[in-house]
This record gives C-alpha cells, structure tokens and sequence, in this order.
C-alpha cells in the first residue's frame, strides 16, 4: 500500500509536471509594426530571388497545379464510386496508358513523316519558288518589281529566307544538345510535376482547410467564395482547353487528309501544339498546312491553289467550331473576357517571357478577372467625415 501511495504520488507529479510544462505560454517576442513589415518584405524578396535563381521551381509547381486541376474532373467521378485514393490511382493509371497508346500508336507515323519532311525539303523550296514566279509575272507585266526579273526577285527572296532557315536549324540544334544533356532535369521536373499533381488531388481538403484557417473568421465565408470561384474557372478553362486542342488537331488531320495534302498527322499534331495559344494559335496552325499544299499538289498553278483555298477554309471552318461551339459550350464563363484584352495579353506576355508568357497569359488573365469580379463586389469606399 504505501509503495502504491508512492509510486500514485510519483506517477502523479510526473503527469502535473508534463501538464504543467504544456500550459506553459511562449515566450512572446515584442517588434514594432514598422520591424514586422521590413521583415516581410524582406522575406518576399528572398522569395522572389529565390524563384528567380530556380525558375524550375516555378515550372514544377505551375505544372502540377495545372494537371491536378485538369484530372479533378475524373478523380472527382470516380470518387463516388470508390474511396478517393483508388480514383486517384486509376486515373493517374489511365493517364498512363494514354500516353502510352499515344507513344505506340502516334509517335512512329509522326516520326516518319516528319523524315520523310526533312528529306523533301528541296522539293518544297522547288515548290515554293515555283508557287513564287507564277505569283510575280503578273506583277513584272504591271511594273511594281523595280525593273528586277521575276527569277532575281525570287532567288534574292528565297537566298534570304534560306539564310534564316539556317540561322534557326542552327538554334534548335544548339537548344537540342542542351536539351539532351539536361534531359535528367526534364525527367526529375516531369516527376515533380506529377508528385505535386498527386498530393495536391490526395491533400486538396487539407490544402482548403489550411487555406480557410489562415483567413480571418469574420471572412472566411468569402475566402471559401474565393476559392470556388477560382477553382470553376481555372476547372473549365484547362480541362477545356485539353478538349478543344485535340479535337481541333484530330480534325486539321483529318481535313488535310482527304484533301490528299501530305504528312497530315504532322501537321494535324502541330495544330494542337499552336492550338494553346489564343487567335495567334489557328493562323500559326494553318501556316505549313498552306505551304505543304502548295508546293506538293500536281504542276499546275490552278490546281495547287485550289487546294491550298480549300485548306485555308477547312482551318477557317475548324477554328469558327472551336471559337463559336466548342469554346462557349465546354469553357462556359471561364475567362468572360473580351477578345481584343486577350490578344493584346497573349502579345504582351509574349514580349515578357517569351512562349511561357504567351501560354500562361490567358490563366493569369483569367486570375485576374476571379480576383476584380470577389474585390468589385466587396470593396466600398469608407463615408466621409460630416463637418
């Protein structure tokens, strides 16, 4: 009994000594406002550095963020049917076996036209300046070449464009042996991508929660309106753009096709690439496409621009069905932006940060209408003071 007593003492002081130790307050650190806003600046500077020396860091994140936002949509189906973690498996699974299709079924046909392109490069110089002359006699007979002929007007134009041809291969060879020797970086970034994809779809309530908590209570329901309203547009607008750049590329193919224009899948693949880019996109899409039809078609000049009429309105029919069908009907009030902001914000992004300002131009855009639309209805000026 009494070595009961003493160890229930023992034991008992040792709990009241542990519960005390956590009642105990922090010691509070006291800094003046002015202290407190230096230091946070001077943390979102060395933020700021720090992206700027790992630009990688931002690619990374924006890309994960971008895919998970993208398979929201069948984790989310999928997740009434099975536990979240199973939908989030099975959907990586299936993406996998999408690419996989696609290296099986369109890499080998897309690698040996563009070959087959290359090595009938000649043949489309040949072509194009053959396409060159008949579009300049009528101007020799008019007088509007300078007294030059038809053939020193073409060849001087066609030395020129030559020259910037080789000055470009030149560069894409260079950036393809960069491209080779930090293949490791790509691979470790395209993981990243796909770890922050993956635990932002497992974590996102987790991510919310941490979100609401950190805004203050009395705003908490506009906080949680705020990240809706961010997560519907960004939803619509990536999982839309995936739709809409596949069927636009599926269906340039399949035009270029049946109207007999060679490396079809080339291009119809090219297509989706420019398809990212908004309005800039479709003229960029349908460039080689006019180009191939040219200088491929038989000998004659009607019928080569016959052909190439009949392209430019198969892309001019594609791109009406995405602006006009496509768009309205899956991206909805996505962006709900007038058409003239987004082409000068795809040219000023460009100017800014070249092909990634370009493609992330319409995103930040559309962060930016999110953010006016919460702010316009919640910002109101304080009432004067009455004399």
């Amino acid at each position: 009994m009494r070595l009961g007593r003493r160890t229930g003492q023992a034991t008992g002081g040792k709990a009241r000594g542990r519960e005390g130790r956590r009642d105990i307050a922090p010691t509070l650190i006291p800094i003046s406002p002015r202290l407190l806003v230096v230091l946070g600046i001077a943390g979102a500077v060395v933020f700021a550095l720090f992206l700027w020396a790992s630009p990688t860091v931002v690619v990374v994140a924006l890309g994960g963020v971008s895919l998970a936002i993208v398979l929201s949509y069948p984790v989310g189906a999928l997740s009434r049917v099975m536990p979240r973690a199973l939908a989030i498996l099975a959907t990586f699974l299936s993406l996998a076996g999408l690419v996989v299709l696609a290296g099986v079924f369109l890499v080998p046909p897309l690698t040996e036209q563009l070959t087959a392109l290359v090595a009938s490069t000649p043949d489309i110089a040949a072509g194009a300046n053959r396409v060159l002359l008949d579009v300049l006699k009528p101007l020799e007979e008019r007088n509007l070449l300078g007294g030059a002929s038809p053939e020193q007007f073409a060849s001087g134009l066609v030395n020129d464009l030559f020259d910037r041809l080789r000055a470009l291969t030149e560069n894409l060879l260079s950036g393809l042996v960069g491209f080779i020797s930090g293949a490791f970086n790509i691979g470790v970034g395209l993981f990243g991508v796909l770890f922050v994809a993956a635990y932002l779809l497992a974590d996102v309530r987790k991510v919310k929660a941490a979100y609401l908590k950190a805004a203050p209570v009395h705003y908490r329901r506009d906080a949680r309106e705020l990240w809706e309203a961010f997560g519907d547009s960004f939803s619509r607008y990536l999982g839309g753009l995936v739709f809409v750049i596949v069927i636009q590329g599926a269906l340039a193919g399949v035009a270029l096709y049946f109207l007999g224009v060679p490396y079809a899948i080339l291009i119809g693949a090219w297509v989706s690439v420019t398809a990212i880019i908004p309005y800039l996109g479709a003229f960029l899409g349908g460039i080689p496409a006019v180009v191939v039809a040219l200088a491929f078609d038989s000998q004659t000049f009607d019928s080569r621009t016959t052909t190439a009429l009949l392209v430019v309105a198969s892309y001019v029919l594609i791109q009406q069905l995405e602006s006009n069908v496509l768009t309205p009907r899956i991206q909805g009030q996505a962006l709900r932006v007038h058409p003239i902001i987004v082409l000068l914000a795809v040219i000023g992004g460009g100017e800014i940060a070249g092909l990634a300002g370009v493609i992330f131009a319409v995103p930040v855009l559309a962060m930016m209408r999110v953010l006016l639309d919460f702010f316009r209805a919640r910002i109101r000026p304080k009432p004067g003071k009455e004399p």
